[in-house]
């Protein structure tokens, strides 16, 4: 048996798989990863979306974060891979996705639990009365964009210097104690404690099936099956099978 039909077998047969995805899974979506080849911050500067920067200089933050993210990422649509993983969901053999992304991909291809480790794009807070809206109500040529109390709008994805949303890192981490499969989807497996969730998945029994072009540092770690492939290769050829 070879090892794609091995790991078509674990994935079929889960009876508690999660996925963990990172922004290799959005790039065939025509979404930059952070970095690499072609990575957002070879082009722009990473200070923009550190929490005291935009604290100080929210006008020039906006202004930059406006280039950055919420052009590509608000036309973006999801691709096979974020099809296929809604429908494994869909199955019930899978409960659900971690993803570092913010892109909102998962929610738009019919994943339903979604774990977003760094937030998303699609809702922001008012940095001083706390009120939420709803990114499709925002008049975003403001710079800033702000409240109806005139508080500045700050979007609800984790930046630099802040901690992770506590209900998504808590709820990810039972999802990786109580997995028996792992789709890791590319990720470089660099960034904590994100990539943590991996390697708590294989401290409790999972068993590991990672998808990405070049390896990570789970690949020669805790990976079980890898498959250099585009993320949308490997999902066109699992829905065959399924």
């Amino acid at each position: 048996m070879s090892d794609f039909q091995e790991a078509v077998k674990l994935i079929k047969n889960a009876s508690y798989g999660v996925s963990f995805t990172g922004a290799g899974i959005s790039v065939e979506s025509g979404i930059a990863p952070f970095t690499g080849a072609g990575g957002l911050w070879n082009q722009y500067d990473p200070k923009y979306i550190e929490i005291n920067f935009f604290t100080m200089n929210p006008q020039e933050s906006w202004r930059e974060m406006k280039k950055i993210f919420f052009n590509d990422m608000h036309d973006a649509m999801p691709n096979k891979a974020h099809e296929v993983l809604a429908a494994l969901e869909k199955r019930g053999n899978f409960k659900g996705v971690i993803t570092q992304n913010i892109d909102g991909l998962h929610q738009k291809a019919g994943s339903k639990n979604v774990q977003e480790f760094h937030g998303t794009i699609y809702t922001l807070s008012c940095v001083r009365c706390g009120k939420q809206y709803r990114l499709a109500d925002i008049d975003l040529s403001a710079d800033p964009p702000t409240c109806s109390c005139g508080g500045v709008l700050k979007p609800n994805f984790v930046f630099y210097g802040e901690g992770i949303p506590p209900a998504a890192y808590q709820n990810s981490l039972t999802m990786a104690q109580n997995c028996d499969v792992m789709i890791v989807v590319g990720t470089a497996g660099q960034v904590m404690p994100a990539c943590g969730m991996p390697m708590i998945a294989k401290e409790f029994g999972a068993k590991i099936i990672e998808v990405n072009p070049q390896p990570s540092s789970f690949t020669d770690s805790i990976t079980d099956y890898y498959f250099p492939q585009k993320a949308t290769e490997f999902f066109g050829a699992l829905e065959k099978e399924l």
